[in-house]
């Protein structure tokens, strides 16, 4: 013989029944603190740009921010395995999102990339992930004054 019983389950808050539209990621339940949201995708621009079969130069692109499963995966990968120094490109490769209009951006196009993007990228990949932002202190050789530039921004010289 089965047995069923009625039980009261709470709202969950975001589902249908509790009062907040569906999907909504606003301020929760009356009196409590807004949810935070945080930049999981960032920008960026290379210095020298990739250069695509028919000699396209892409130099804009985005990054995401990378997970657990994201460091894990390339230490299975058999290049990584033969190779350790292959291991940022099979990591970028699973974190850039794009490159110009490229949206499959692999291993094969991230060993394609000249090596001082390949530098750059690696210092992105570190500072987003670690650091959390894309800013860079530096100090005028000149002046010798101390300020702070954005890495993601656009080419020397403007704002």
């Amino acid at each position: 013989m089965r047995r069923s019983a009625a039980a009261t389950v709470p709202p969950v808050p975001g589902l249908a029944g509790d009062g907040a539209a569906p999907g909504s990621h606003g301020a929760g339940p009356a009196g409590s603190a807004p949810v935070e949201r945080i930049q999981t995708e960032f920008e960026f621009e290379l210095p020298r740009g990739y250069v695509d079969e028919s000699g396209t130069v892409h130099r804009r692109g985005a990054m995401r921010l990378a997970t657990a499963r994201d460091e894990l995966l390339p230490l299975a990968d058999l290049r990584v395995k033969e190779n350790p120094a292959y291991l940022s490109v099979v990591l970028l490769g699973l974190v850039i999102t794009r490159i110009g209009s490229i949206t499959d951006v692999h291993g094969g196009v991230v060993e394609r990339l000249f090596a001082s993007d390949l530098a750059f990228l690696q210092d992105f990949y570190r500072r987003i992930n670690a650091e959390g932002h894309t800013r860079a202190a530096v100090t005028c050789p000149e002046c010798d004054t101390s300020f702070e530039v954005d890495l993601a921004g656009g080419r020397l010289g403007e704002s």
